[in-house]
């Protein structure tokens, strides 16, 4: 017997934080190279992905979160978050050679959902939000331990332009910055 679930994707509400820290906190981790400990993961998602956090990041007009929802259960299947403006990294700003650009922050999708066509849908509804704000570019910071995540976004037209780092918790990760044409 088949089951058909459909998923839509649409821009996060405010009573939408409480459940995407419960999202962050299960997905952030899935992303994270072998060496990071668990305890520097929960002081980065204590610190950069709770419920308060993402009450900011929703009234933060540089910021676009989107969601992906089960139509049916409504459970938060996925998330991605966009970022407007100058990055503030030197390292990243070196590296990108498309202005204005948007930075895609976040992009994580349930574990049962990988492969399901969620964070597809995601990056292209993060694209067009991209594309929305007049961005002529798109960038993304990708944990260089991190092949998956590395050929999902290569699929999607990302190329390597760069390296920056990434502190979790105590540990500084090395991480490869992309960037697309739009």
């Amino acid at each position: 017997m088949w089951f058909v679930v459909t998923v839509l994707v649409r821009p996060a509400r405010r009573d939408d934080a409480a459940a995407l820290a419960e999202l962050a906190a299960l997905t952030f981790p899935l992303a994270c190279p072998p060496g990071s400990t668990p305890e520097d993961q929960r002081v980065f998602v204590e610190t950069v992905l709770s419920q308060s956090s993402f009450e900011g990041y929703l009234t933060d007009g540089r910021r676009t979160v989107l969601v992906a929802q089960d139509d049916e259960s409504e459970q938060l299947e996925g998330y991605a978050m966009l970022v407007s403006g100058m990055p503030a990294d030197t390292d990243v700003r070196s590296a990108l050679s498309l202005w204005p650009t948007v930075e895609l922050s976040k992009c994580y999708v349930r574990p049962q959902r990988h492969g399901a066509g969620v964070a597809d849908l995601l990056m292209g509804a993060s694209l067009d939000d991209a594309r929305d704000r007049r961005a002529v570019g798109c960038w993304l910071g990708v944990n260089q331990l991190n092949e998956r995540a590395q050929r999902f976004y290569h699929r999607h037209g990302f190329r390597r332009v760069g390296t920056k780092h990434f502190r979790v918790g105590s540990r500084i990760e090395d991480d490869y910055v992309l960037e697309r044409v739009l």
